[in-house]
């Protein structure tokens, strides 16, 4: 339960005898403990399964969905968000984010998020990481007004921060060089033209935390993005002694910490996701702070099937964002169809990052489908006995689905990436039914009982197409 450097490891001895170990990465770490001082190793969580991967995985789910994550929202069901990053990138204004919004709340979509590019001189990625003060070229009456304007088209606010950054061409740079992570008489490495603001020092925190909770109170902001996107490079300290410098890493952690700590206590009300380019940063002790994380910036729906599967061995459902992209998909210009999309990213947190003012009145009617359909089953997906049916790693199939604690109700997805000519007849075993129980399945006339549904499995009949996916319900007769 650890958001720094580890390792892990196994070892077979000469006897056949296994030794797992996890902890702290020891390269270039040493910590100086005087005497009567203590230090805390970070916790290890080991879960026992007699029902192999499956039943470990949702021991962790429960686990951690219900014991490690905490705060208001850690029961609540998630909002449905539209995210204008692969909309605008920097090139927006109020105008433009209005009309996303407007055709957001059209649609049903309930949390706006502002990304990247609001604050500072930020036309690029090359600069005023650090300089948390709204753009007046972009949002010339602030960000307290463009809140309000969502707000009022009722939709909640929420916003991106990158706050463990600086870059080098920022006022913050320039009145504080000493504050990032650097080694004397070192270059500094930049990556993605930004360098990493050194956590483990105090006044770095504080003037974080005010510049944070500046906007916070004066901006009814819902949800906050918190981004963190590069690796550490250069891990050295200007407040440190020389014999404490390998200490750096581990006190930037513990500084994290204790910043979230603060902010989340102060702002009870917002609900915030931890980023790191996408799923960089996805762990345990991050949850503690932030109850979901944003799963990937890959929003390919395809190769979503096998980061979403291969996350949730360990992490709840509700930890895990997944939105609805554009096509061609900016990553992988891959084209896939928009129902295909969706059950993807219903399959998590779901949300949207696109620009919705230009789809096809078709596809607004598709999305409003979506929204409307993924508000009933949301409390299912988010909380729900979430059983692996199919794996991506092995096939060309995916497929996975939700049961109620009562195992009354259960939701099922299937996909299938390319299409066969002349393919096999395709049933689908499902699993976590009570097996004495009669289920209502959707799309299908008759009722099953769940022994069948178990151990026979469900027709599937397909059309002839890539990128396939189907969902259906079931519902235990009384």
């Amino acid at each position: 339960m650890y958001s720094g450097n580890f390792a892990a490891e196994t070892e077979v001895d000469q006897f056949g005898t296994t030794r797992v170990s996890i902890g702290i990465n020891p390269f270039d770490f040493g910590w100086l403990l005087a005497p009567g001082e203590s230090f805390q190793t970070p916790e290890a969580v080991l879960v026992y399964s007699s029902e192999g991967l499956g039943g470990m995985s949702r021991t962790y789910h429960r686990l951690y969905r219900t014991r490690l994550c905490r705060g208001v929202h850690r029961d609540k069901e998630r909002p449905i968000l539209i995210n204008n990053w692969e909309a605008t990138y920097f090139d927006f204004n109020a105008g433009k984010i209005e009309a996303i919004a407007r055709e957001a709340a059209e649609l049903g979509i309930e949390l706006f998020v502002l990304d990247d590019g609001w604050f500072g001189k930020r036309d690029s990625d090359t600069s005023s990481l650090g300089d948390w003060t709204v753009d007046r070229g972009k949002l010339p009456d602030g960000l307290d007004d463009l809140a309000a304007r969502v707000n009022r088209l009722g939709l909640q606010f929420g916003l991106w921060v990158e706050p463990e950054m600086v870059s080098p061409d920022s006022d913050l740079y320039r009145r504080h060089p000493d504050w990032c992570l650097h080694v004397p008489n070192r270059r500094r490495t930049e990556a993605r033209n930004q360098l990493i603001l050194d956590m483990s020092r105090e006044d770095v925190r504080t003037y974080l935390y005010e510049a944070l909770s500046d906007i916070f109170r004066t901006v009814p902001v819902a949800y906050v993005k918190w981004d963190m996107n590069r690796n550490m490079t250069e891990i050295g300290s200007a407040l440190l002694a020389p014999e404490r410098q390998t200490e750096t890493a581990h006190r930037y952690i513990l500084g994290l910490y204790d910043l979230m700590d603060k902010l989340t206590r102060a702002f009870p009300h917002i609900l915030f996701e931890s980023c790191s380019g996408g799923g960089g940063r996805f762990d345990p002790g991050m949850l503690y702070y932030m109850p979901q994380t944003w799963t990937s910036d890959d929003t390919d729906a395809v190769e979503r099937l096998k980061i979403q599967y291969g996350t949730s061995l360990v992490y709840p459902i509700s930890s895990m964002g997944a939105h609805v992209s554009a096509v061609p998909n900016h990553q992988v210009g891959r084209i896939t169809p928009l129902t295909t999309r969706g059950d993807t990213a219903m399959s998590g947190n779901f949300g949207y990052e696109l620009d919705l003012t230009k789809l096809s009145p078709e596809e607004k009617s598709i999305v409003k489908e979506q929204v409307a359909f993924y508000k009933d089953i949301r409390g299912l997906v988010q909380t729900g006995d979430f059983y692996r049916l199919k794996s991506p790693f092995e096939g060309n199939e995916t497929a996975w689905m939700f049961v109620s604690d009562d195992r009354k109700e259960a939701i099922v997805f299937y996909f299938r990436v390319l299409a066969e000519p002349n393919g096999p007849l395709r049933r689908l075993k499902l699993r976590g039914l009570d097996l004495n129980c009669n289920y209502r399945v959707s799309g299908f006339g008759d009722c099953y009982r769940g022994d069948r549904l178990v151990q026979i499995g469900l027709p599937l009949a397909l059309p002839h197409k890539d990128y396939t996916s189907v969902c259906f319900r079931l519902t235990a007769e009384s």
